[in-house]
């Protein structure tokens, strides 16, 4: 190396050594711009460099003071520039760790390891440079650092491979599938022992305390139903509005395809196990025998836990796995019943989109349908034809359907069909004498909420010996049930100057009672609402609903808001959280009211957010107007780090360079364990007349001690603000 290159390298690499000891003494206050937090984002393509020029540089080391190398120039030379450049490169990639580290998702104790490993080996290779010429400096002391580098070495690149890909990426494989051998079906849990399986494999990679992207934790049950930066995960009973599964589904270029694009992917298996178990309210605890054996996701999970044993060999071929992806769809999912299975099992979603075409579409596949559920979809006698056709059929759902006998004798020619449910049709005694002798195969057979009395489930079971008819629950007006709550029916809770209160009940005959003290409203002294209630401010409404021979429901509570005036146009004076960019500026006078739940598309569309700057805004009137109080509605899920605004002010005036403060205000801070809620807050001020309104909100400048996250930055959440 040149001479002068290597003064100037050395001159670099003390400069180095202070930067990052600067770095690492205040790094709880570095905040890192977006252009920095590019550059950090290349540590992992940085850090091979210096793991193999430090790794070759430390075995050339190890063997310096062998006799037939000491006298060697060029040896010793090359060493030297070796050992230099390595040096240079690990505080290349220390500093764009740095870097990466500050960004949301990095936390933790491996983190904190990988982190000091990495700057020690940065540290111990520049003192080596620096003493390695020292008279004292001999072949022990050459030896040790070469051995204490290399080890080093090694456990950093662990620590960041856990961080990356786990903690147990590299025997994963081998644990799982050990695990799951040794599992007797009858001790199994659906969640510790199939689901869990399946996340630990696939996401907890990038969501677990040490690599926490998105705010989001899958290593234990508190932390997936608590969900993450984007709102709960799950929406037990209902896998279409869980977010977990919204992002298994979108298309692989999208951003938000979850696992990310690079990773393993799920199986279609696995999205059917996590789908069937969403649907089933997402239970923890369920041992896979407290499910029925015809159970879809009993017999998946069965697969999924003994891979290699199957109840039944499938005369048919399987259906190419490309094929299978284009027929599934938004409201049609089809997925094989196990790994080493052609046998399909078919769901369809949606009455509104629901259409035989969706069945006649399937003609390809027909004979690998074993499992078809069309339960509460409106189907016809008709559509009983087209479905007679798939001729392997072992489970049929109709439930909630508007089929009849006439239609189900088309059935009769399905040789396999064993497990047929017809529960809440309209079926009565006399339908199904006639029909079931017609359907031979048939093994168990689900009626309950009929026309059918236990006397005439009764019936049926003597005179059908070889099938099991399973009735259900009877309503026998001794157990009155609970009214679900009113509903809002104004076409928004935002109005100018007056509104007419409408809120009703979907069943005809209930009463619905309200009060706008405070109170809990009664079945007796309560006022009716009967559509004349006028309100002119904003109003808490309190309702419940009554009704003869049923339980009063529970009470809900309405919010209206009073927003006179809206700006004729606004510009932001500050970035937005790039998660919550909403409609911009417009979001905060578009009368669209955000909801809590990240699988409502209000969460995902109606919140403009800030973390790392204020919420600031300038917003114009065409026409003077005369302003006295400005709210804001806000957020606050406090175990998610959504905390209320710091401070709020209104400034004010004529022209946009002469704006004068008006006011400043403050929101109540949540306390520990407070549940998630939605709330506002109103700052009041002498009337003036203005032709722009500036509005900083700032977010909570520092968490609470007592939070998980203390020495994160909040998030601030607004959706509407209100001009009076």
């Amino acid at each position: 190396m040149h001479l002068k290159l290597r003064v100037f390298a050395e001159q670099l690499l003390v400069a180095s050594n202070i930067f990052i000891l600067f770095l690492l003494l205040f790094e709880s206050k570095l905040v890192i711009p977006a252009w920095l937090q590019t550059i950090g984002r290349m540590h992992p393509l940085i850090l091979h460099f210096p793991i193999v020029i430090l790794l070759l540089a430390m075995l050339l080391e190890f063997f310096r003071f062998k006799p037939e190398y000491v006298g060697n120039a060029f040896y010793r030379n090359f060493l030297q520039g070796l050992l230099l450049i390595g040096a240079l490169f690990a505080a290349v990639t220390v500093i764009m760790g740095l870097f990466l580290s500050r960004e949301e998702g990095y936390e933790g104790a491996t983190l904190t390891y990988h982190k000091w490993t990495g700057a020690g080996i940065f540290f111990f290779a520049s003192l080596i440079y620096w003493i390695r010429n020292a008279g004292w400096y001999k072949s022990i002391a050459a030896k040790a650092g070469a051995l204490l580098t290399v080890i080093a070495l090694v456990l950093t690149g662990h620590y960041g491979a856990a961080l990356t890909h786990g903690s147990n990426f590299i025997w994963e494989p081998i644990s799982n599938k050990k695990e799951i051998a040794e599992v007797p079906l009858e001790k199994a849990v659906v969640y510790t022992n199939v689901i869990k399986p399946i996340l630990e494999q696939k996401c907890t990679s990038c969501h677990n305390p040490e690599k926490l992207k998105g705010e989001l934790i899958l290593t234990d049950p508190q932390s997936i139903m608590k969900g993450g930066e984007s709102g709960k995960l799950l929406v037990p009973g209902n896998p279409q509005m869980s977010l977990l599964l919204q992002r298994v589904h979108l298309p692989m270029e999208e951003k938000k395809h979850m696992p990310p694009s690079g990773k393993a992917q799920l199986t279609l298996q696995e999205i059917s196990l996590l789908t069937l178990w969403v649907k089933q309210k997402a239970d923890f605890q369920k041992k896979l025998t407290d499910l029925p054996a015809s159970d879809s996701l009993r017999m998946l999970a069965t697969a999924f836990l003994q891979p290699h044993t199957q109840e039944e060999e499938y005369a048919f071929p399987a259906v190419d796995e490309d094929k299978v992806k284009a027929l599934n769809t938004d409201y049609r999912t089809i997925l094989p019943l196990a790994r080493e299975s052609p046998a399909l099992a078919v769901n369809i979603y949606n009455a509104a989109a629901y259409n035989v075409s969706q069945l006649d579409e399937l003609g390809d596949i027909r004979k690998q349908v074993i499992s078809l559920n069309l339960n509460k979809m409106p189907v016809k006698d008709a559509d009983l034809k087209t479905i007679a056709k798939f001729e392997n059929l072992r489970k049929l759902d109709l439930n909630f359907t508007d089929v009849s006998a006439v239609g189900l004798k088309e059935l009769s020619g399905l040789k396999h069909l064993q497990n047929l449910t017809l529960s809440g049709t309209k079926l009565g005694l006399n339908d199904l004498k006639g029909l079931l002798p017609q359907l031979k195969s048939v093994k168990t057979v689900a009626v309950w909420d009929t026309k059918l009395s236990a006397a005439d489930v009764q019936q049926l079971q003597a005179a059908n010996k070889s099938m099991n008819i399973i009735g259900g629950f009877k309503d026998d007006g001794k157990n009155p049930l609970k009214l679900n709550p009113p509903q809002m029916k104004n076409a928004s809770p935002i109005f100018a100057q007056s509104l007419v209160v409408d809120i009703q009940h979907p069943i005809k005959g209930v009463d619905v009672r309200f009060t706008m003290d405070g109170s809990e409203p009664d079945s007796i002294k309560s006022p009716l609402m009967d559509h004349k209630t006028v309100i002119n401010s904003n109003t808490t409404i309190r309702a419940k609903a009554y009704k003869n021979g049923w339980y009063g429901s529970d009470m809900i509570t309405f919010d209206y808001y009073k927003s006179a005036y809206q700006p004729d146009s606004g510009t932001l004076l500050a970035p937005l959280n790039r998660v919550h960019q909403a409609e911009g500026v417009k979001t905060f006078f578009d009368h669209k009211l955000g909801v809590i739940g990240a699988n409502n598309p209000a969460w995902a569309n109606n919140w403009a957010g800030v973390r790392d700057n204020d919420m600031a805004f300038v917003s114009e009137f065409k026409k003077p107007v005369t302003l006295s109080s400005l709210g804001v509605r806000y957020m606050v899920e406090e175990d998610t780090g959504i905390f209320p605004p710091e401070l709020v002010e209104i400034w004010g005036g004529t022209t946009r360079e002469n704006m004068k403060l008006l006011t400043k205000f403050k929101a109540p801070m949540p306390v520990k364990g407070e549940r998630a809620s939605l709330r506002s807050v109103a700052g009041s001020f002498s009337p003036q007349q203005v032709s722009y309104i500036k509005i900083v909100a700032k977010p909570l400048s520092k968490i609470p001690a007592w939070h998980r996250n203390k020495d994160k930055r909040a998030l601030l959440l607004v959706d509407e603000m209100f001009l009076n």
